[in-house]
């Protein structure tokens, strides 16, 4: 019993711990079919381009006619003058990979001939003709340890049902005689060269382009602070409906990464396939960001009175002040203020059907400057709002947009006496909404970049709001390099 109690034990320890290592994504991309087709029509065009310069090797042997006998030939210069894929698929195939199957693939060849029968020695041209070639490719995705998307041919198959060669010369006819030994080799030879030609394109071509795909995004929204951890928590996971990769979607201090002290929920996206990509970004990417900014203490804003906009009619000094706070003209008579904002706590950000809302805390110091250029406190206030953000995309990158509700302010402390808040609200309201609030909205308009291979643009974008998470979708165009 005790050994049985023991066991148990172990395996109930080993799954906690399999579960505590389980990690959710904070950002999903998924790949539909649309967008699959897309990449393999692409990926065909390159594809065919590489198999048209396909290096042919020189064949030679013997054959025996009848009532001619034995027949020693070459062949040699072979040039494939095109090799065409007319017609190709791209399939899903879950929990394995993708397949890509082509069919009534063509190619034509030229080449040089030579044979010596007897004593007899003549040589001459030829023209090859390869029908019917049908090709299976099944690829493997995987990741690597850095985070980075991995692909690689599990399998490929060629087959040519149709090889057709057509001796030219004064002898022509005769050597068209043996012509079948000739196809036989060439089609053997045709079959293996296709498929190493594949395998070596996937590997230098495919898997090489994938690896541009960016693991991390420095980003400078707030001052170089922080990054964007893009890495792949696991290997894609392939359905029947689409290629879903989960990454990391965490935001960190370029400077001292620690650990977010709150876990990533369960991102589930919803079965769309109107676009070609979709992104779901969870609510724990943005609030990551909210905990690193809040961290390396940059949610910190200074206003002087050279800020305020032209065309209000007060300045940032005791004597406006005095009129709410009139302790203020006999303490500090007639001298510039400053304000300080700052965010006691990290802003959490909530994201549901209706929206992306936060109720931010900040705390607004006020100080009186001196003449010598030090700083007297005044009073501390406590800020509470409803605050509503708008996001859009542009440019491979999300942009945001924050609009304020409702603000509430409240005296948290008083270094000049007691005096009714509520008086202030009305110019409080007019520093947050005309100077805080464009500062904000000037940095957030940066944005973050969307982790894209190289040379993707997106357009036909939408944006929809879901509990928990933001789902961001876009069809995807393709620039190749100049000269492929």
């Amino acid at each position: 019993m005790r050994a049985h109690g023991l066991v148990a034990a172990c395996g109930a320890l080993a799954l906690c711990l399999a579960l505590t290592e389980a990690t959710n994504p904070g950002f999903v991309v998924r790949i539909t079919q649309a967008g699959l087709d897309y990449a393999h029509q692409q990926g065909i065009a390159v594809l065919e381009k590489e198999l048209a310069q396909l290096k042919l090797p020189d064949i030679s042997g013997d054959f025996r006619i009848r009532h001619v006998g034995n027949v020693r030939y070459e062949i040699s210069r072979l040039d494939l003058r095109s090799f065409h894929l007319p017609y190709s698929r791209i399939t899903l195939v879950p929990s394995l990979g993708l397949q890509v199957a082509i069919s009534n693939a063509f190619a034509e060849v030229d080449g040089n001939w030579r044979v010596k029968i007897h004593f007899i020695r003549d040589h001459g041209s030829f023209d090859l003709k390869v029908e019917n070639i049908y090709i299976k490719i099944s690829l493997k995705l995987g990741s690597d340890p850095s985070g980075k998307p991995t692909i690689d041919t599990s399998d490929c198959n060629t087959r040519i049902s149709n090889v057709r060669v057509h001796f030219s010369g004064k002898f022509g006819r005769l050597y068209n005689l043996f012509h079948s030994a000739i196809e036989s080799r060439f089609r053997k030879i045709l079959e293996s060269e296709v498929c190493r030609n594949v395998i070596n394109s996937v590997r230098s071509e495919l898997q090489p382009y994938l690896q541009t795909l960016p693991v991390t995004a420095r980003i400078d929204v707030m001052a170089g602070t922080a990054g964007i951890d893009y890495s792949l928590v696991g290997p894609p996971t392939v359905t029947s409906q689409s290629l879903d990769v989960d990454l990391k979607g965490e935001f960190f201090s370029l400077a001292h990464r620690s650990t977010v002290p709150f876990p990533p929920l369960v991102l589930n996206l919803p079965p769309e396939h109107d676009r070609m990509v979709y992104f779901g970004t969870s609510s724990y990417f943005f609030n990551t960001a909210g905990f690193v900014y809040h961290a390396a203490g940059v949610l910190v804003f200074e206003i002087t009175d050279s800020m305020i906009p032209k065309g209000f009619d007060f300045h940032l000094n005791t004597s406006t002040f005095s009129a709410f706070v009139p302790q203020l003209e006999m303490m500090y008579p007639n001298m510039m203020m400053k304000l300080r904002l700052s965010a006691p706590s990290a802003p959490f950000l909530n994201i549901g059907p209706g929206g992306l809302s936060l109720k931010p805390v900040v705390d607004i110091q006020a100080y009186a400057i001196l003449p010598n250029s030090s700083l007297a406190p005044l009073f501390l206030l406590g800020l509470t709002g409803n605050v509503s953000a708008v996001i859009n995309m542009k440019s491979n990158h999300v942009a945001g947009n924050l609009n304020v509700g409702r603000m509430k302010f409240s005296l948290k402390h008083s270094d000049v006496g007691p005096f009714q808040v509520r008086t202030l609200q009305s110019i409080m309201n007019i520093v947050a909404s005309n100077i805080l609030l464009p500062r904000l909205n000037e940095r957030l308009e940066k944005g973050f970049p969307l982790p894209l291979p190289d040379r993707i643009q997106l357009y036909n974008t939408l944006v929809q709001f879901h509990q928990n998470f933001l789902l961001l979708g876009a069809d995807v165009h393709y620039q190749p390099r100049e000269g492929r």
